[in-house]
């Protein structure tokens, strides 16, 4: 049947110019905002990824572990790689883009923190208000995080995982991740953050790689890890002690396990209806391409820990090594 190829030809290719007609680029925090409000409402991401919306952490080098499992892990591993868990008891936590509240409840019961999360999508507050049980101390609240009205110094701490691909204003972001610290209070990061292309130029595939990437998933834009680095230290409020480590290679292997996981539980999928299982598949092309993106070092998850000025510290930064 020499029309089968052709056919089969024609499908991907309709099916290649849907996928990248249907974009969802930034275009405010408010596009940010009716995003996740969407992904949330429908159940399908937490079907598929449990309470944490962020990658899972593998070890270094990777060993296989359960997909949900490895979320959780990645919050310990962050933790006591940034050394958080020193702080006492009772410390006052904000945990900005919070998601549907997964790391914040860990961060309050096993660790003892006082946790406020912020999301911009009121859609995922109301969902982490009803997965929080009432004696674990967590409280949530919509929230620009480029517009948080806490006065300055109001916190011990400061957390924030993969949120800032969605701000566009990283100088202002990173101003006001410091801000809300008091004097010597710690700031812990994590995100996903391009290649330096000052360091090493971007080829046109990969800029076209980055901007499919950008538009799929409501992003304002990756900065490189030098760059986050640089806006901290450029900060008016002060930023000293910090480090920073490359966990892409822990990392990698959410990406594969994501599309995996929707065929090691389709029910999950299928009980949504047919609606659900056509978005499931649409997301595969991007997740594939994060995968990519990572195997190249496009795009790598870097992590950061940080006091703001006012202590006892220094100005240096350092690099980390990641836990085993």
């Amino acid at each position: 049947m020499p029309w089968l190829p052709l056919l089969i030809s024609g499908v991907l290719c309709l099916a290649l110019c849907v996928y990248l007609a249907g974009k969802r680029p930034y275009r405010s925090p408010q596009s940010v905002a009716v995003n996740y409000d969407h992904w949330t409402r429908d159940g399908l991401l937490e079907r598929l990824w449990g309470d944490h919306i962020h990658l899972g952490y593998y070890g270094d080098p990777p060993r296989p572990q359960d997909f949900r499992a490895s979320k959780a892990r990645l919050v310990h591993e962050l933790v006591h790689w940034s050394d958080l868990h020193k702080l006492p008891p009772g410390s006052r936590l904000l945990d900005v883009g919070c998601g549907i509240g997964g790391s914040a409840r860990i961060l309050a019961r096993d660790y003892g923190f006082q946790v406020l999360g912020i999301s911009i999508s009121s859609q995922q507050i109301d969902r982490a208000r009803a997965l929080t049980p009432a004696h674990i101390p967590c409280r949530f609240a919509v929230m620009d995080a480029l517009a948080m009205p806490m006065a300055d110094g109001s916190f011990d701490a400061v957390w924030t995982v993969e949120a800032a691909p969605h701000i566009a204003d990283k100088q202002r972001f990173a101003n006001e991740l410091l801000r809300l610290l008091k004097p010597g209070g710690q700031l812990v990061m994590a995100d996903w953050n391009q290649r330096d292309s000052r360091q090493q130029p971007l080829s046109r595939l990969e800029q076209m790689v980055l901007s499919i990437l950008l538009e799929q998933w409501g992003h304002a834009a990756f900065a490189s890890m030098e760059a986050v680095q640089e806006h901290l230290q450029a900060s008016p409020h002060g930023c000293v002690s910090l480090h920073t480590a490359d966990w892409s290679r822990a990392t990698f292997p959410s990406w594969p396990e994501a599309i995996r996981e929707g065929f090691r539980r389709p029910w999950a999928v299928l009980s949504l209806g047919s609606a659900a299982v056509v978005k499931g598949l649409r997301e595969m092309p991007t997740i594939l391409l994060m995968a990519w993106a990572w195997r190249r070092g496009l795009l790598r998850f870097g992590v950061f820990c940080a006091e703001r000025a006012g202590s006892d510290g220094g100005d240096g930064s350092t690099a980390r090594r990641p836990p085993g």
